[in-house]
């Protein structure tokens, strides 16, 4: 019997799957994608960000549902999409040291691959044609702009104007377009996310604007991510490259209240230990689930929604669950992730779910470091 609308996350096969796990359910992760599509408008539009699944399998459902382009941060990223059959992939990170030269390889692994990569900066630029050239590769770069995240990039001003300038002048690499992350802006107000979207993106265009009037003809705009995809999806002039949609989250069903994706990965967990009277113990430890945030604000139990964490350590989670409660040992309890990203990054593998049954397993490949190269 396939679950209702209101227990949609429950497993009827439990006992098959041990715990803590990550479980994923396709159909949701289907919907989440079409929808992704819808707000573009055009698939041609999307670039998503493929760092949340890093999965070869939902690389592949994205592929069939048309999706061509793709941006990832780490080398396992980008190898993992090429292995799955993506012609088209960004590595939205500026290569240096070991990090350049098996880029480089990987380049070479897969000739028919529309490659391209970020630079920010003058000297790893030099460095970056240099090695290309070497390689007899020309590169396409993207100028990374620092919009306001102030964490990598260059601000969208005369520099940036000029260090697009000695980009063409470099041997090895083509500026092909500019990158601007405002992973900074995630007012759940939608009209003051809107706001600050629009007056960091106004920089980007003017800097278009006189880079076109330079002679640059073909200037393509990758930007925003997540937060502000339904503002930057009405852009028809900008590719856009939210990642966290295909899976969802309690962080960001919270904060993007106008985007409608499925929340469609959860971590399963089981009771251990009844420590105390009104408390639990459960195996959802620091290695079980993304644990940047406070201790209250990692995960929310869709069956237990009155749990309040107390404690964690690297195995064990434990919370009040009040008089009463009436859990046993071994009981299972189904956990949204606040942050998705990093709690997949904590799994080898997601356990699909289809009619509330367990019907096979997705591997999170590029989660190493390295693949091959």
């Amino acid at each position: 019997m396939a679950s209702s609308v209101h227990d949609w996350y429950r497993i009827q096969s439990t006992d098959q799957l041990d715990s803590p796990a990550l479980v994923v359910y396709p159909g949701r992760v289907k919907a989440n994608i079409q929808l992704a599509i819808e707000m573009a408008g055009n698939v041609d539009r999307l670039r998503p960000h493929i760092k949340t699944h890093k999965s070869p399998d939902v690389t592949k459902l994205m592929l069939e549902a048309g999706i061509q382009k793709f941006k990832c941060a780490t080398i396992a990223e980008a190898e993992m999409l090429a292995m799955a059959g993506a012609k088209d992939i960004l590595l939205a990170y500026q290569p240096v040291g070991p990090k350049l030269q098996r880029f480089v390889a990987l380049v070479r692994q897969y000739p028919n691959v529309q490659w391209a990569c970020l630079t920010d900066n003058e000297e790893a630029l030099r460095a970056m044609g240099a090695t290309f050239a070497a390689a007899g590769i020309k590169m396409p770069v993207y100028l990374d702009l620092n919009v306001g995240m102030n964490r990598t990039g260059i601000a969208p001003d005369a520099a940036a104007f000029q260090l697009y300038r000695a980009a063409a002048d470099t041997e090895g690499v083509i500026p092909v377009g500019l990158h601007a992350y405002d992973g900074h802006i995630r007012d759940v107000d939608f009209e003051q996310r809107k706001q600050k979207c629009d007056e960091a993106f106004a920089e980007v265009s003017a800097l278009k604007q006189a880079l076109k009037k330079e002679g640059f003809d073909h200037i393509t705009v990758v930007a925003g991510g997540s937060p502000t995809f339904s503002v930057h999806c009405s852009r028809p002039e900008v590719e856009c490259s939210p990642g966290t949609f295909v899976y969802w989250d309690k962080g960001y069903s919270d904060g993007c209240p106008e985007q409608g994706f499925l929340p469609a990965a959860l971590v399963i967990s089981r009771v251990v230990s009844l420590p105390a009277a009104g408390r639990l113990c459960l195996d959802l430890g620091h290695k079980s689930i993304a644990a940047e945030n406070e201790l209250t604000r990692r995960v929310y139990f869709l069956n237990a929604p009155d749990w309040k964490p107390v404690g964690q350590s690297e195995e064990h989670l434990v919370v009040e669950a009040g008089e009463g409660h009436g859990q046993h040992p071994g009981d299972i309890v189904y956990g949204l992730p606040i942050h998705i990203c990093p709690t997949v990054n904590l799994y080898e593998r997601a356990y699909t779910i289809e009619g509330g049954r367990l019907t096979g397993e997705w591997k999170n490949i590029a989660r190493d470091k390295k693949i091959r190269f």
